[in-house]
Order: structure tokens, then C-alpha cells, then sequence
């Protein structure tokens, strides 16, 4: 039944949502940590902005990045899919990680503060320590958002085999050409990869409300 089968675009696919995931974690680490410690009246702005992905149709967001794309010869290439997906799953980085720094104990972070510890290494061995379900949450939730991505993908990267037909598109061309046989074997892997993923944060999850505790 898997013989004929090309599993590419599933690589294709996990190939994109590693790059988007790695690239999202350095850049929303530090945007992160500083809206999670910022009291600034333009906090609420920045947080709508990273937020507008989650809300706003993805044929919006797909055109006008490929109206950019255009100028720069980036549409309908593997780089400008990895740059669009970025930008479309930032805020599933973003969010969980704000909300795993907002939820520490404050005067945990005023001890490191005051046994003379930078804002850098307190980040790094008090903080992102204490926030392993968020952490979690927000490396496997946006890996898996970007492993479904359809819309954005669609726009901004086509099908070109081998290069940007993911498992979204692949599975919208089966159905397109009725071979359901096809669309039923993909759309089944991409069910089964994303109840394993969304599994695996909640069992993780759970595990750490039972051990509980802070590092320092």
C-alpha cells in the first residue's frame, strides 16, 4: 500500500517546521523575556502585532508577503517558505514562552538579581530551567502548527516538487485529482503525527505539575 507512495513532501514538510521552529526560538527568546518583564504602554501594541498571525485569514497574511516576495525574488522558493512560515507561526513561539516567564515567581528572579547575576544569565539558568511545560509547549506547538500549514504555504511557495510541495499541498492536489486512496494515506499521517505531538506536551506536562519545584 506504501510502496508507491512519495513521502518527500512529509519530509519537505518536517524539513520547513524544523528550520521555522529553530529560527523562532532564537529570535522570540528574547522578545519573549522582555514583554514578559515590561510594563511599557507599548507593550499591548508589540503583543497585538505578534499576535495578528492567530486571527488574520492566511490568504491576508500569504498576499502581502508574497507581494514583498516578489520584489526579491523569494516567492516560490524553500527560503521564502521558511521566512513566510516564520511570520505565520510566531505567535505560537511567542505565547507560551511569555506566558511560562510571566507565571515565575518574581522574587526567585529579584534573588538572582540581587546575588549579582546579569539579566542574560538569569534568562538562561533560572528562567528558561523553570518553564520546561512552556518551553515544550511552545517548541512542539510550533513545529506542529507549521507542519499543517496550508494557506500561507499555497501563496507563498506553490508546488514545486522537491522544493516547496509540502504534505498540505500534497494532500489538497490528491483530493483535487480525486485520488482519495492517496489523500486518505497522507491525511491519516498528518492525524496520527499531530495527536503523537499534542500526546506528548500533555503527558510532559502533567508530569512536571507532579514533580513541582523551582531550579536556581
Amino acid at each position: 500500500m506504501f510502496e508507491n507512495l512519495d513521502f518527500t513532501p512529509f519530509l519537505l514538510s518536517f524539513k520547513l517546521a524544523g528550520l521555522t521552529t529553530l529560527i523562532l526560538f532564537v529570535l522570540s527568546l528574547p522578545l519573549a523575556w522582555t514583554l514578559s518583564q515590561s510594563n511599557s504602554k507599548f507593550k499591548p501594541w508589540i503583543e497585538a502585532i505578534t499576535a495578528l498571525p492567530i486571527v488574520l485569514p492566511p490568504s491576508v497574511l500569504g498576499f502581502y508577503i508574497l507581494i514583498v516576495f516578489a520584489n526579491i525574488d523569494l516567492a516560490f522558493t524553500f527560503t521564502g517558505l521558511v521566512i513566510a512560515s516564520c511570520f505565520y507561526s510566531l505567535p505560537f513561539m511567542v505565547q507560551p514562552l511569555q506566558g511560562g516567564f510571566e507565571s515565575l515567581n518574581k522574587n526567585m528572579l529579584e534573588a538572582s538579581y540581587i546575588s549579582g547575576k546579569s539579566q542574560l544569565t538569569t534568562l538562561f539558568r533560572v528562567a528558561l530551567p523553570n518553564i520546561k511545560p512552556a518551553l515544550l509547549t511552545a517548541l512542539i506547538i510550533t513545529f506542529a502548527h507549521t507542519v499543517g500549514e496550508f494557506g500561507v504555504v499555497l501563496m507563498i511557495g506553490g508546488s514545486i516538487p522537491d522544493e516547496t510541495k509540502v504534505a498540505s499541498i500534497a494532500i489538497y492536489e490528491m483530493v483535487e485529482i480525486m485520488d482519495y486512496d492517496t489523500a486518505h494515506i497522507y491525511s491519516g499521517i498528518m492525524v496520527l503525527i499531530s495527536f503523537v505531538v499534542l500526546l506528548s506536551v500533555y503527558i510532559f506536562n502533567h508530569t512536571q505539575k507532579k514533580i513541582g519545584g523551582f531550579n536556581m
